[in-house]
């Protein structure tokens, strides 16, 4: 196929296709997938090998928001009976954030709910960072808090941050329609605020509200534009309780599509495969492995994710081997900072950063009843019960 020759020759050599090839790329149908994902694996393999970067998240305060971000189980309004508790203690954060190492991440995210950090947030957020850093020799950790105020990018970097998450989600045409508390203009001031603090940046997208191509492809070139060094891509996890609980939109070969999508515009960032893997790429996780170099360990922020073993099987099963602490995730010319600022370009149902059997299902000894291909699986999301904010051990 041309279209994917082309595109392979210029995720070589770091070159944006243009809108044109890459809404094709989506538009493909799905007797050409397996050459979609072969293409787009080349490009994958160039930049980063066979290396699965592994990140672990910790909700450092569930619940409780005031923004009204439709896809977010935490949001104003919402009646997902998730967890809700306040700001986890920096030894309590630092023993949830042991167990993703354990079980072999390089990185730890921390989030925390809420429009943006108070400066006594950021402080409590600091003490966290350095007593990770402390207890976890090389561990990198990125902070995800929201909407930052001047100087306060600065002070975590300062604290020990090596990343700041803050996803632009959809297209700029069509984020009012999901959020009316803040704008896309305060993500991108976010984003570009932590690349000005000499964080790594780190946005990403959600796919399966009801977007169109042409919103994917928008978004996906704007953060190319942004050049973060790390772009997650989360597929919608719709949660009862929440606006877009009816937005079912997605299926694994769809999944597949937009990450080989983002792949070929973004050759040479870290392409994070985030949440809602588990409920849409389903079996075929392990293809989204060619297109993709990076995955969150274990569970998602109020939502479960397959068991932290099973994913370490799937990533040796499928021939990729985990990343560590001392290989450097990135190319040499963008680890060497060589790249930002308009080079090359970084959650639960998306708003941060899943889910595998819910317990219902896991318990029930009944045959499968056959499906379409097609048809929601409403079984596979189960609010999470265990980790941070809670008694039990974590998934990691």
């Amino acid at each position: 196929m041309d279209l994917l020759n082309t595109l392979v020759d210029k995720g070589l050599r770091r070159e944006l296709p243009t809108r044109e090839e890459a809404l094709a790329v989506l538009a493909t149908s799905d007797d050409d997938l397996l050459d979609v994902v072969a293409a787009a694996g080349k490009v994958r393999r160039h930049w980063f090998g066979r290396r699965v970067k592994l990140n672990y998240l910790v909700n450092l305060k569930s619940g409780l928001c005031p923004e009204d971000c439709s896809y977010c189980s935490q949001r104003l309004g919402s009646r997902a009976g998730i967890l809700k508790y306040t700001w986890l203690k920096p030894d309590q954060a630092s023993d949830a954030a042991a167990a993703g190492v354990a079980g072999g991440a390089k990185r730890v995210c921390l989030v925390a709910s809420g429009r943006g950090p108070t400066d006594r947030d950021v402080d409590r957020a600091s003490e966290t960072i350095r007593t990770i850093k402390e207890k976890n020799e090389g561990v990198e950790v990125c902070a995800c808090l929201g909407l930052l105020s001047d100087g306060q990018a600065e002070r975590l970097r300062e604290a020990g941050a090596d990343a700041y998450n803050h996803n632009l989600n959809t297209s700029e045409a069509t984020y009012g329609e999901i959020t009316t508390t803040h704008t896309y203009a305060d993500r991108v001031d976010t984003v570009e605020k932590a690349h000005a603090a000499g964080l790594s940046a780190c946005s990403g997208l959600i796919a399966g509200m009801g977007e169109s191509d042409e919103d994917l492809v928008d978004v996906v070139f704007s953060l190319r534009e942004l050049d973060p060094d790390s772009v997650p891509v989360n597929f919608l996890i719709p949660v009862e309780g929440t606006p877009l609980a009816k937005e079912w939109n997605l299926t694994p070969q769809r999944c597949l599509r937009i990450l080989s999508m983002v792949r070929f515009v973004c050759p040479d960032v870290e392409v994070r495969i985030a949440g809602g893997r588990e409920v849409h790429l389903r079996t075929m996780q392990p293809l989204a492995l060619h297109l993709a170099n990076s995955i969150f360990l274990g569970d998602y922020l109020t939502t479960e994710g397959q068991a932290g073993k099973a994913d370490l099987e799937m990533i040796a099963d499928a021939g990729f081997e985990v990343e560590g602490t001392d290989q450097v995730t990135l190319p040499e010319h963008r680890a060497a900072g060589g790249c930002h600022g308009g080079g090359v370009c970084g959650s639960e149902g998306g708003g941060a950063c899943g889910s595998d059997s819910a317990p219902e299902a896991a318990e029930s000894s009944t045959a499968a009843e056959p499906r379409t291909a097609a048809e929601p699986r409403t079984d596979l999301v189960a609010v999470r019960r265990r980790g941070a904010g809670t008694d039990l051990a974590p998934n990691a």
